[in-house]
């Protein structure tokens, strides 16, 4: 028996749109991860970018567990002397709701040349608009 190895050109790419409201922020980006990937997919190949494109709504209306908005923090550093910058959840939540959904996501990826192929793949919203009207499938993630 041979193993099946997807090809490129046999790749076939579905919409899904994820209504992040209400949703727990953590099994919501696993299951978009995995859609992102393709390993939702009988055809997956680890080495391949198989995976669909998703499109996630009401980014801003996202839920987290515990003590999370106080505690939880974002860290960055520009590289130059005292240049470290953190801002809590909460205050992300407010300024920038499709960046914790994207960081969230984005750590779950390879952490390579296909993960950032795999992101591209990714669109965020803040509201409930969104111009991709050929996005057809709701996937029910978290929960």
């Amino acid at each position: 028996m041979k193993t099946y190895t997807a090809k490129a050109k046999e790749i076939k790419r579905d919409w899904h749109i994820v209504d992040a409201t209400d949703q727990v922020l953590g099994k919501m980006a696993t299951q978009i991860a995995e859609v992102l990937m393709g390993k939702n997919k009988a055809m997956f190949t680890r080495n391949l970018d198989t995976g669909d494109y998703v499109v996630v709504i009401n980014a801003s209306k996202i839920k987290v567990t515990g003590k999370k908005l106080e505690q939880k923090m974002y860290y960055r550093h520009s590289g130059y002397p005292g240049g470290f910058r953190s801002v809590a959840l909460s205050e992300m939540l407010k300024n920038k709701p499709e960046a914790v959904v994207e960081h969230s996501v984005k750590g779950m990826l390879p952490q390579n040349k296909l993960g950032v192929a795999m992101l591209k793949k990714l669109r965020i919203y803040a509201g409930a608009e969104h111009p991709h009207s050929n996005a057809t499938a709701v996937l029910k993630a978290g929960g």
